[in-house]
């Protein structure tokens, strides 16, 4: 089969097509033969030699696939072969076979296409897993999201508005701005490069705050992030692009009672990512069928163009997702 291999770390230009054997399912596995896979910042890193894959995981890059059931492992009676569905997976998705476990597999939502659908498990999982779950975010809150045309950012504020909540997003141009106001419905984008998040925050919540912060950046962020919460208002770290090392004053911390917390995906075992699968099938796959959510693309390429399409999402002017096709 072909697949894309990082031959040694650095830029997009050391991402290759090679030739590679097609894997086996094993026990509990379902082998998809990709129509789709999503490319991800974790890629990226990976590519880049700071984010090696974990123990047992597949060194071909790619988080998330669609494609229809190829073969199934022993034990596995959920699904029949042929069938279209989405997985996210530890590695491997830059490839025409990829391997996924049972628990992470889910079937396409009515009206979501089979390439679309390559983008979605990684950055859907992720949102749930952290805003909903970790955040416990409710109605009616109001919730800060750094990097909102990002595929991160893009499905935070499609679920977020789904369940009533205001959103205000940070972005990087004003043409980004207006997208993320007027496409996917955040009340407050904030232009970072010509406005203080933190002033303009607290004027549109009247110096009130906000409930929750999903943030992927870190490093100097993450002060300025609590000077504009609110009372007992949580802070999840989901990357940090500006830097993992964090200099706080623990005074606003406990005078509000914050919660900071995060977490990574990737590694954590199958179990917990099938119990996050379950409730994207029950709580976010009708929203999707009813047209309140969707996956957004912003640029398919081919899969032997993988180098193409990490140059592209280096140049940060991406809207929503980055998707390889075959």
């Amino acid at each position: 089969m072909k697949a894309i291999e990082i031959t040694q770390p650095g830029g997009p230009e050391v991402l290759k097509p090679v030739e590679r054997p097609v894997p086996e399912p094993g026990p509990g596995e379902v082998l998809i033969k990709v129509t789709a896979a999503g490319v991800n910042r974790p890629d990226v890193f990976q590519r880049m030699g700071l984010y090696p894959a974990p123990e047992g995981a597949s060194d071909i890059p790619g988080l998330e696939v669609s494609g229809r059931v190829a073969a199934l492992g022993e034990g596995v009676t959920e699904f029949q072969e042929g069938e279209p569905v989405c997985a996210l997976v530890t590695g491997g998705g830059y490839a025409e076979y990829c391997v996924a476990p049972v628990e992470t597999c889910l079937y396409l939502p009515e009206g979501l296409d089979e390439v679309a659908a390559g983008g979605v498990p990684e950055t859907f999982y992720t949102v749930w897993s952290n805003m909903f779950d970790r955040a416990e975010l409710k109605q009616d809150e109001t919730l800060l999201i750094h990097g909102g045309t990002s595929g991160i950012g893009t499905t935070a504020i499609q679920l977020a508005k789904s369940y009533n909540v205001t959103v205000i997003t940070t972005v990087g141009s004003d043409e980004k701005a207006a997208f993320c106001r007027d496409e996917l419905g955040a009340d407050l984008a904030i232009n970072y490069k010509t406005q203080d998040f933190v002033a303009e925050t607290k004027a549109f919540t009247k110096d009130r705050g906000v409930d929750v912060v999903l943030d992927m950046i870190g490093g100097d962020y993450v002060a300025r992030n609590i000077a504009c919460m609110a009372e007992e208002g949580r802070h999840v770290s989901i990357a940090f692009l500006g830097g993992s090392k964090v200099s706080l004053d623990m005074g606003p911390v406990m005078r509000k009672r914050l919660v900071l917390t995060g977490s990574t995906l990737r590694a954590r075992d199958n179990g917990f990512k099938g119990a996050i699968a379950g409730k994207l099938r029950v709580k976010v796959w009708p929203l999707i069928e009813q047209g309140m959510v969707t996956a957004v693309v912003d640029r398919t390429f081919p899969l032997d163009r993988a180098a193409d399409a990490h140059a592209y999402l280096d140049e940060g002017k991406h809207r929503g997702k980055v998707i390889l096709t075959l």
